[in-house]
């Protein structure tokens, strides 16, 4: 099953990388990437499609206890 996620960064260095190492090492496959810094450079607004067999849920709660990680939304595609 895809899913979208729509994920708040905080602009910092090797966020982008904890985030697709923790998806990937949940067994979720990223399939798409695309982000934009918010005007005032302090936040990072990303959208990622993913792809698997696991339960969502799994990897939105490891999302969210990322350091970096101030929101996250998941929608099935």
């Amino acid at each position: 099953m895809r899913y979208q996620l729509d994920l708040t960064l905080r602009q910092a260095e090797g966020a982008l990388v904890r985030v697709l190492g923790t998806a990937e090492r949940r067994g979720f496959r990223p399939l798409a990437v695309d982000g934009e810094a918010q005007a005032d450079g302090d936040r990072w607004y990303l959208r990622m499609t993913v792809e698997s067999e696991r339960s969502d849920e799994s990897l939105q709660q490891q999302l969210a206890k990322l350091y970096d990680c101030l929101d996250v939304q998941v929608t099935p595609c």
